[in-house]
């Protein structure tokens, strides 16, 4: 009976928070069309860093500083690397108009060899929705010992 009377009361009411949709305007209608000129851009100073030679099993890390040019606040959803020894991590807050941020970019050479060529695949709320940053260069294999 107790159980009966607190779900009746708890259906009655009602919430009074309300959650903001501020953070992300999402200029496409049910119609389709997307207003183009109201979408986040992400500009980064490079799309591609080239590490040079390494010594396989060294890791290199590198930065890739974007800055939103669009209109409205640009939100990351994911970042992936094109194998698991290529591991970014990317601002979880939304960018606002006119601010910067980085995507860490760390590549594990362990068991590579020869020229390297990763790619980050960036999903955001911009148009294309997705962007793509690499990272490249030669691995050395350590000579064996006789």
């Amino acid at each position: 009976m107790l159980l009966i009377i607190m779900l009746a009361t708890a259906c009655n009411q009602r919430a009074e928070e309300h959650v903001s949709t501020d953070i992300v305007n999402n200029p496409q209608t049910a119609s389709g069309e997307v207003d183009m000129s109201e979408l986040p851009v992400m500009e980064f100073e490079e799309e591609v860093f080239n590490f040079g030679e390494i010594t396989q099993g060294e890791k290199v890390n590198h930065s890739y500083k974007f800055k939103n040019t669009g209109k409205t606040d640009l939100v990351i959803t994911s970042a992936r690397g094109s194998c698991g020894c290529t591991v970014p991590t990317w601002p979880k807050k939304p960018i606002a108009v006119g601010e910067e941020g980085i995507i860490e970019v760390v590549f594990n050479s362990e068991g590579k060899k020869g020229q390297q060529n990763k790619k980050v695949t960036i999903v955001a709320n911009t148009q294309p929705s997705t962007n793509v940053v690499a990272i490249k260069g030669i691995v050395i294999a350590p000579e064996k010992e006789k």
